[in-house]
């Protein structure tokens, strides 16, 4: 056995055949040629900035489009909160109850003077009984104006509440 024998195969050395020798060359080429290929990709700013940029400009997009989604919901809102104010200054109850109020009380009064007048028309001939009766219920009457008129109130403020709800379920 020779020295060069054992030396070639204890080392491996560069390739006896030319072909071999060639391919060798090929791979360390592609090799290095990918190794540069990465490091000119992480130098490469410029280009690591348009992705970024291209990465912020897609998240700021989203962030308009839902800032967009928020701005039309608070116009929304605000068109819904005008026509229910529309809504409540056409149903205004109090102002109709208070203008059924009026009308009410100048009808009680009306009635009242009708009913006084009627009274002392009959009272000429009705007998004492009942003319003291008729007397009694005028001053209780009198009396309790204010309870009187807060129970003609109530019902007036019923009859229109019942008014209002039956339009509204139309």
């Amino acid at each position: 056995m020779s020295t060069e024998g054992t030396a070639t195969s204890a080392a491996p050395g560069p390739p006896d055949d030319r072909q071999a020798l060639q391919e060798e060359i090929e791979r360390t080429r592609e090799h290095l040629g990918e190794t540069v290929e990465a490091l000119v990709a992480k130098a490469d700013v410029k280009a690591r900035a348009q992705d970024k940029a291209r990465e912020l400009t897609g998240r700021l997009k989203a962030k308009a489009d839902q800032a967009d989604v928020k701005a039309q919901a608070q116009q929304k809102a605000r068109q819904l909160t005008g026509r229910l104010k529309a809504k409540a200054d056409q149903a205004d109850v109090k102002g109709q109850a208070q203008q059924q109020a009026r009308h009410l009380a100048g009808l009680l009064k009306s009635t009242a003077a009708q009913g006084r007048h009627r009274a002392a028309s009959l009272s000429d001939g009705a007998p004492d009984a009942v003319k003291g009766a008729a007397d009694s219920a005028a001053a209780t009457a009198r009396r309790n104006r204010l309870p009187l008129a807060a129970a003609i109130g109530a019902a007036v403020a019923s009859v229109l509440a019942w008014l209002l709800i039956r339009r509204w379920r139309r």
